[in-house]
């Protein structure tokens, strides 16, 4: 071979031990709000359900709601049969008239035939009993004197005593009368008044049941029975929903329930929807399924249209927590060793890549914080960082859309 062939040859390579440039790329280690969310799967159930049962069997009468129909608290559903109800009412509230005359006359009479019987012989006892007294004393007074013997005075004491015992007694029998007597006769009569009364209102509440009312507002999402079928005590006649807001139901695991609170913010994406609907837990519950051993947790949304329906399994987001001006990375810049350790490439000033141990805290999403081991201000080698070896010779290259680790090298070593 000619020599100026060799020597051509020999200037044409590069030499053997010339270290070569990584492409990669770099991306400063940024300050974030970052939250930590619990994500599962969810079951939309309404606000408020009622499942409206007749308290008597009845054939409907008529219904003035369709499937459907938006209704208030308190408007009338249906009516069932009840002409037997209402006339047994009507007899009922003649009963309870009749009882309430009787109660007035009784307590608006003076007193009763024997309690003025009493009190008349009391006050003749007493008008006895004066009389007596006066004619004792008048012949005592002779008696004194002189004028009148003994025995006429005694005689005086024997009708004055009899007199005093005559009125006693009369006096005795008055009070226990109008402690007895009349108090018994009160009583019978406001017996009877509240009986009469209690069965008239039983009567009218046996026919309020006749009429079905709406206990909330919302719509009515079942009517199984048709006018003139028959309403069976017990069983369904109507469902109604209140559907203007729906609560998402899941179960989670307890140590991630444990990081929640009531009031959080939390977010459901349902099938077929475009955008998500933001809501706040309400109820986190204070004990676990002794079934699956985890936490029920609720969350409520506001549901415009009503385009949520109740039943539908959605994925549900809770936050658990915020921290505002965490350090964050990508999760592409993470490394994690075999011990579980983990770390990032460091693009230093010297433009070699520096393995630092970190210590990771939350993630969110692409974003990963780290708690210990890098700073503000520092840069991380995202694409192209695994398999990078520590202290290797690093050309930072910026990262087109859609290409990885593996293209942006290829990229380079064509520009060369």
């Amino acid at each position: 071979m000619p020599a100026f062939l060799l020597f051509a040859i020999g200037c044409s390579k590069e030499p053997a031990d010339k270290e070569p440039n990584v492409a990669v790329q770099i991306v400063p280690v940024e300050k974030k709000t970052i939250k930590h969310t619990v994500q599962t799967d969810a079951v939309l159930f309404p606000l408020a359900q009622s499942a409206i049962t007749p308290k008597i069997s009845a054939p409907v009468k008529a219904f003035y709601v369709q499937r459907g129909s938006k209704v208030r608290r308190g408007q009338l559903l249906a009516t069932l049969e009840n002409q037997d109800l209402a006339a047994a009412a009507q007899d009922n509230k003649g009963a309870y008239e009749q009882a309430q005359a009787v109660y007035e006359t009784t307590t608006g009479a003076s007193l009763p035939e024997d309690l003025q019987k009493a009190e008349l012989d009391t006050n003749a006892a007493k008008q006895m009993l004066d009389a007596q007294e006066k004619v004792y004393k008048s012949r005592q007074d002779l008696y004194e004197q002189g004028a009148l013997p003994r025995k006429e005075l005694d005689q005086g004491l024997v009708d004055y005593t009899t007199a005093r015992n005559q009125y006693e007694i009369a006096q005795k029998h008055l009070d226990a009368l109008k402690k007895f007597a009349n108090a018994q006769g009160m009583r019978g009569a406001a017996g009877q008044l509240e009986s009469a009364k209690g069965k008239y209102l039983g009567a009218q509440a046996a026919l309020s049941y006749s009429e079905i009312h709406s206990p909330i507002d919302g719509v009515i999402t079942d009517r199984p029975l048709y006018p003139g079928e028959m309403a069976a005590a017990g069983t369904p006649l109507l469902t109604v929903m209140d559907i203007s807001r729906v609560v998402a139901r899941a179960h989670i695991p307890q140590r991630e329930a444990a990081l929640l609170k009531v009031g959080g913010d939390a977010i459901i994406t349902a099938p077929g929807e475009e955008k998500p609907y933001e809501g706040k837990i309400t109820i986190i519950s204070p004990a676990l399924d002794p079934n699956s051993t985890t936490v029920e947790v609720w969350a409520e949304f506001k549901n415009p249209g009503q385009r949520l329906k109740p039943g539908t399994s959605v994925q549900l987001a809770m936050v658990a927590k915020t921290i505002n001006d965490a350090l964050v990375v990508p999760a592409a810049s993470l490394l994690t060793a075999p011990d579980g350790t983990t770390s990032v490439m460091i693009a230093g000033s010297d433009n070699r890549a520096h393995q630092k141990t970190v210590t990771v805290g939350i993630r969110q999403d692409d974003d990963i914080q780290i708690a210990d081991g890098v700073k503000d201000g520092d840069k991380v080698v995202a694409a192209g960082a695994y398999g990078l070896p520590d202290n290797a010779k690093i050309q930072p290259l910026a990262a087109e859309k859609g290409a990885g680790a593996g293209d942006s090298g290829d990229k380079a070593k064509d520009e060369k």
